[in-house]
């Protein structure tokens, strides 16, 4: 059964290149991201790992933390950071999860049960290990995508959504297309008008269901 929107993300040990976690306990208080990656030393994987290095700031000032996991060994991630830090011209100081035993893609429907690595394996073995996960604090799934391996992942709409889905919790509304920080949300049909009124003030009508309020 795949995870779903709201399911409690499984809760694993496992070692990274900075140490042992327990998944559950390393999230806390935060919001998660998880994101995963066929194989290290492969051109894309490199070029996405650098662009979540350069966002460190920003993963921090959304209480966000991020954390990769790569099939291969803890060592192996150690020495792929150079490549990373390199291509980014930034530090990448979050941790990856070394997943040789595929227990990790496993828990999280991104192979099937019975996938095994063969020796002198390829990207091509593992290549539905490639997935982001958002995960709120109360440990549930709030947002999952998968990428093929040819398509380097937009990890300025991952920050995009994660900002949608933390103001979406926070205010009680939900954020139209292309929305970003600023711009007006949408208050639930389930909210009346008086209500609408009383918590946000003033709000435009589009149609019946589609009305817009501002949160500045």
């Amino acid at each position: 059964m795949s995870l779903r929107i709201n399911d409690v993300v499984p809760d694993f040990s496992a070692e990274t290149d900075l140490g042992a976690i327990n998944f559950h306990e390393w999230i806390g208080d935060s919001w998660a991201i998880l994101f995963s990656h066929p194989k290290d030393f492969t051109p894309v994987c490199t070029t996405e790992f650098g662009a979540v290095a350069q966002l460190s700031a920003e993963w921090t000032k959304r209480n966000t933390k991020v954390i990769g996991v790569s099939v291969d060994g803890v060592e192996d991630h150690k020495k792929w950071k150079t490549d990373i830090e390199q291509v980014a011209g930034a530090k990448a100081g979050f941790p990856i999860i070394a997943d040789e035993s595929l227990q990790v893609s496993k828990l999280f429907d991104m192979l099937p049960a019975e996938a095994y690595l063969p020796d002198g394996r390829t990207p091509a073995d593992s290549a539905t290990v490639r997935a982001v996960f958002i995960i709120g604090p109360d440990k549930q799934l709030k947002l999952s995508m998968t990428y093929p391996m040819n398509v380097g992942r937009n990890f300025a709409e991952v920050l995009r959504a994660l900002d949608g889905l933390q103001t979406a919790a926070k205010n009680g509304v939900a954020t139209p297309a292309n929305w970003v920080v600023g711009e007006d949300v949408i208050i639930p049909p389930t909210v009346s008008n008086e209500d609408a009124t009383a918590k946000f003030g003033d709000f435009e009508t589009v149609l019946p269901y589609l009305r817009k309020t501002s949160l500045k």
